[in-house]
């Protein structure tokens, strides 16, 4: 965990030395995305090395297809609930 706050510390203090470099600040989203791809890559490939997930993954599938569904509509639930109670005029 120190080290991940590190890491933050020094970003954070590089971003406030080079705002006002236009020309690196533009190419950070792409390094970003790529930086991202990347890691979704090597996750794939220890998810794939993983025997036990593999022999599993039917199971896990619809385990997270269940919490999805529920997330969902809970998400859309209380959103309801909320508007009901916050924007619809009362009578």
């Amino acid at each position: 965990m120190f080290t991940v706050l590190i890491i933050m510390t020094a970003g954070i203090i590089l971003g406030y030395l080079i705002r006002r470099k236009t020309r690196i600040i533009r190419y950070i989203g792409s390094a970003i995305n790529l930086a991202i791809y990347l890691l979704l890559f090597l996750l794939g490939i220890s998810v794939g090395a993983n025997e036990t997930i593999i022999r599993n993954l039917g199971t896990l599938g619809l385990t997270a297809i269940a919490l999805t569904a529920g997330a969902v509509a809970g998400s859309v639930g209380l959103s309801y609930f909320t508007y009901q109670i916050f924007f619809v005029a009362k009578e």
